[in-house]
């Protein structure tokens, strides 16, 4: 195959600069993207109801627009999947990327009209290969294939309009692509939209394993299955003995620290490079700074307009891009041409510098674990052990929550350690699958990464002695009062502390002790 990333640079150094240029002058370009957002969003349905003006400045639209939850919008959204036009932009749209619900739902829906599409996801996506190439002139990333792992339009929605899609992000992105990008991208779009994955699997690990692969792309837990599946067909030690012109991963989703060390052994080191991306169901926003380091350009001219809320003042208010400081970590609060205004996302991000804006992630405004994209929450876990407890008869004093991050030979899996007031009247292990099942009811993107067993495994729930949270709590000075347990972690330093006390305590926990009812 030509390579044609000698072709591409031109047109690559001028994407790499258009966005410099828009990250020089965060207040211009910022302030430019708000008026674009305002004369879209004044004709919209959404837009009349709150008065939104194109004239508004920055300060008028803030303080006629409160910061708002997804809950607040899904009413306007399920008008828009009916084919409603001009509700929360413009047109009629017809594709909802699917992600993890809030506490009104399962699953939320997040618009991607066309604008958000070619202006935010495209666009991030390819200033992402332009900044990389600005900082690897030797790469011959077009000279081959790049290996996209994506998602599908499988979903939980009845009766769906005609010409309506709803599924994963990466499903919709795959499925409007240019048809040139196909010339340098595996597998075919029939095999990436596939949404079994027993099936899935097998082909993408035979139509990976005769490409001259240069490229991988997508979430680190879900890429690492492929890539042992690859290495265990071939014979392989190493991924570059079957791609070895494999230079880069692109990857972002999940936090990549967790998954360095087992990537560091199925990989050469020395050819193998690393960029991240923080993209999302609702926007692309920043791309990885400079090679080796952790900071995240945030991107200025992707159709999002940016805010953040002080996390350690419980009296601040949002402030623009341009009033940020560096060190303070915010709540992130963005308004896009997918129809979200002022949208509370969920995620909190730390400030590294304002010039350039730099971040790294920070995590979520609430206790969570996303070690493998399913983005499971506190009301996803207390629910499900709820329906659990009712089936099996079981009472629950406190628990907690973390992921086991996959072995070389296994797979990963949430881990519980639970403190029963009464336990299950089925045993541990089919309470453990009653309790797996019922959280992936509650979370949509749980129970995918649940598919078939491929990804995560069952959740394993271990037990712990009576009173062992309260031994914990007052060993950190918040017994009483104030009293409470982190119920999910998305590390295993709490997990591991607590099970390292609970061994210490009882080598082998006694379910019949008097003050457990059997």
């Amino acid at each position: 195959m030509m390579d044609f990333t000698p072709l591409s640079k031109p047109f690559m150094a001028k994407v790499y600069a258009s966005g410099q240029e828009a990250r020089r002058d965060v207040e211009r370009s910022q302030k430019a993207l708000l008026a674009r957002l305002l004369r879209k969003g004044e004709k919209t349905a959404w837009g009349r109801q709150r008065g939104l003006s194109a004239s508004d400045s920055y300060r008028d639209f803030a303080a006629r627009i409160a910061p708002a939850s997804y809950e607040e919008f899904r009413p306007w959204v399920e008008r828009m999947v009916r084919g409603e036009a001009d509700v929360l932009w413009p047109g009629v749209c017809r594709r909802y990327a699917q992600s993890s619900g809030t506490s009104g739902g399962k699953s939320k829906y997040i618009p991607l009209p066309a604008d958000s599409l070619n202006g935010c996801h495209y666009a991030g996506a390819a200033y992402s290969l332009a900044s990389y190439l600005h900082y690897y002139p030797d790469s011959h990333l077009f000279g081959g294939k790049n290996f996209i792992l994506g998602g599908s339009f499988a979903n939980e929605v009845a009766d769906l309009p005609r010409g309506v899609r709803v599924g994963d992000l990466s499903a919709s992105l795959i499925d409007r692509i240019n048809p040139l990008v196909n010339l340098f991208r595996i597998p075919d779009k029939r095999t990436a939209l596939m949404a079994d994955w027993q099936e899935k699997l097998p082909r993408l690990v035979r139509a990976s394993a005769r490409a001259d692969v240069r490229s991988i792309s997508g979430v680190p837990s879900w890429f690492l299955t492929v890539l042992k599946q690859v290495l265990e067909m071939t014979g392989a030690g190493n991924i570059h003995d079957v791609w070895p012109r494999l230079e880069v991963f692109f990857h972002g989703g999940i936090a990549f620290g967790p998954y360095r060390r087992q990537y560091a052994r199925i990989t050469d080191p020395a050819r193998m490079r690393y960029w991240e991306n923080y993209n999302a169901s609702e926007g692309f926003f920043a791309v990885q700074e400079r090679p080796g380091e952790p900071e995240m350009g945030l991107l200025m001219d992707v159709e999002v307009f940016y805010e953040f809320l002080d996390v350690d003042d419980p009296g601040a208010l949002p402030v623009p891009a341009w009033e940020t400081v560096a060190g303070k970590v915010y709540e992130l609060i963005i308004t896009s041409s997918n129809g979200l205004w002022r949208y509370r996302l969920g995620d909190t991000v730390r400030v590294c510098s304002t010039d350039p804006l730099t971040i790294t992630i920070a995590g979520r405004t609430r206790h969570y674990i996303n070690a493998f994209g399913e983005e499971v929450m506190v009301y996803n876990t207390d629910a499900a052990l709820a329906l659990a407890c009712a089936q099996t008869g079981a009472e629950v004093l406190d628990y907690t929550a973390a992921p086991v991050y996959a072995g070389d030979r296994t797979r990963g899996r949430h881990q519980w350690l639970v403190e029963f007031a009464r336990i299950p009247s089925c045993g541990l292990d089919e309470f453990a699958r009653i309790l797996d099942m019922e959280l992936q009811r509650q979370n949509s993107d749980y129970q995918a990464k649940r598919a078939g067993g491929i990804f995560l495994d069952n959740l394993e729930v271990v037990p712990a002695y009576t009173g062992l949270f309260n031994r914990w709590l007052a060993a950190t000075g918040k017994l009483g009062g104030q009293r409470k347990v982190p119920r999910l972690s998305n590390d295993r330093s709490l997990m591991e502390r607590l099970l390292e006390i609970n061994a210490s305590e009882n080598t082998e926990i006694n379910l019949s002790k008097s003050h457990i009812q059997p």
